[in-house]
């Protein structure tokens, strides 16, 4: 499955990451690679915990980065 990731460095310099699709669905690291890691647990377990209740599991994306040159 593919989600939208965003991440953001704080005032502390610490790395935090939101996944828009899975609202509360945050973690944070010191590095991006860090964040990257500690996001793919949180979404997965995000994930789990809805399949475990009965609930939708909000499908994967696809999108496609376009170039504009003006």
């Amino acid at each position: 499955m593919r989600y939208r990731v965003l991440i953001e460095q704080d005032e502390d310099g610490v790395y935090v990451a939101e996944v828009p699709a899975l609202p509360g669905c945050i973690s944070q690291g010191k590095t991006r690679s860090e964040v990257i890691d500690n996001i793919k647990e949180a979404i997965a377990g995000y994930l789990e915990s809805l399949q475990a209740h009965g609930e939708p599991v909000p499908p994967s994306i696809t999108e496609e980065v376009v170039e504009v040159t003006p």
